[in-house]
């Protein structure tokens, strides 16, 4: 009983878990873009040097250091939101977001083998990657269902949703 209380709970999380996931993963090309764009190439090659001369736990705290500036942004971007700044609350939030997902890819990037040689992080980076692939065991049957529904005879869909929701994917199709 409590396992299926649970469950759309699990969903959500697994939900939250999956578009962090794929920021990171479409974040990381465009931060390479634009290391390779602006003269960040010597910084990263530079960078990757020092990290290859330090030890695992200093190279913990290289990994660290560039989200810690970001917290106060976020703290601000809440602020705007507790007084109703709704439109600059939710930019400066999403802004510090993807600044601080698309930073810490291309750290991780530069720090990984380091960070690996601890055991501890090692069993830690492990379990995500593991956690990721049970959040797309949950997720992909849900989204392949709304493939299905979407995409189907309109079985369990009123005529009316099926009609609004062609409607909205032709209005997309035009705006392309």
């Amino acid at each position: 009983m409590l396992r299926r209380l649970l469950q759309p709970l699990w969903v959500l999380l697994a939900i939250v878990f999956l578009i962090e996931a794929w920021l990171w993963d479409h974040l990381e090309p465009i931060v390479a873009r634009v290391v390779a764009a602006i003269p960040l190439a010597r910084f990263k090659q530079w960078l990757t040097e020092r990290v290859d001369a330090l030890s695992p736990a200093m190279t913990l705290i290289i990994f660290v250091v560039p989200i810690i500036p970001l917290f106060p942004l976020k703290l601000i971007g809440l602020w705007l939101l507790t007084h109703e700044y709704w439109l600059s609350g939710v930019s400066t939030f999403l802004f510090a977001k993807l600044l601080g997902v698309g930073v810490t890819a291309f750290v991780f990037d530069v720090t990984r083998d380091k960070l690996l040689e601890m055991h501890w992080f090692e069993r830690l980076y492990d379990l995500v990657m593991k956690l990721r692939a049970k959040a797309h065991l949950l997720v992909d049957p849900i989204k392949r269902r709304i493939r299905e529904l979407i995409a189907g005879n309109g079985e369990g869909w009123s005529s009316r949703t099926l009609r609004l929701i062609q409607r909205f994917r032709k209005s997309v199709h035009e705006a392309r």
